[in-house]
């Protein structure tokens, strides 16, 4: 069971039935009556997000989540495959379920899958991906201002903001959270 005091941003709960994870929480202490929790859940399960307000003190029975580690093989009619490193098993999952991983995630690479009831729900990637910069504006001298960025395509079609020594072939380590450039790989 999960009480709202255990609420956290990443948080997962079964909410009318449906695994949810928790997008933002707000304690909210009104005058004389009992404080109350607004939150934003995310539906695992269809990637809605909904906004609901909670008494303080409620409990949430947590989803019976399982996580597989799976490597991504390729896409083919907007089916994205992966199989399972253990088993070998494949399993096709759509663009809905990939949601905005599918900008983080190269063929090959190791992905985490959420089980809910032995349906794949959606995808997490690694914390941190190195990606190459295919197209990007060229550096021009004089463009040495501190904290100026400028936009970069990467390998699978994310567009991030990266500083202006950047140039297209480097590859860049991503913060997939925050889709943040970290540092250029050497």
């Amino acid at each position: 069971m999960i009480s709202t005091a255990d609420f956290r941003k990443g948080a997962k709960i079964e909410y009318k039935g449906e695994p949810c994870e928790i997008v933002d929480f707000q304690h909210v202490k009104m005058g004389r009556g009992g404080a109350v929790i607004r939150t934003k859940l995310k539906s695992l399960r269809t990637g809605n997000v909904l906004e609901d307000t909670f008494r303080s003190g409620e409990k949430f029975d947590s989803p019976q989540l399982e996580e597989k580690h799976m490597q991504y093989l390729y896409e083919q009619d907007d089916l994205h495959y992966f199989m399972d490193t253990e088993t070998f098993e494949q399993i096709p999952l759509s663009v809905a379920q990939l949601g905005d991983t599918k900008k983080f995630i190269k063929e090959n690479m190791v992905v985490s899958v959420l089980y809910y009831k032995d349906q794949p729900m959606s995808v997490e990637p690694p914390m941190f991906v190195e990606l190459k910069v295919m197209e990007t504006d060229p550096a021009f001298r004089g463009d040495t201002a501190s904290g100026s960025n400028k936009p970069a395509k990467l390998e699978t079609g994310a567009m991030v903001k990266v500083p202006f020594h950047i140039v297209e072939g480097d590859v860049l380590k991503i913060d997939t959270r925050t889709c943040e450039y970290i540092e250029k790989v050497k």
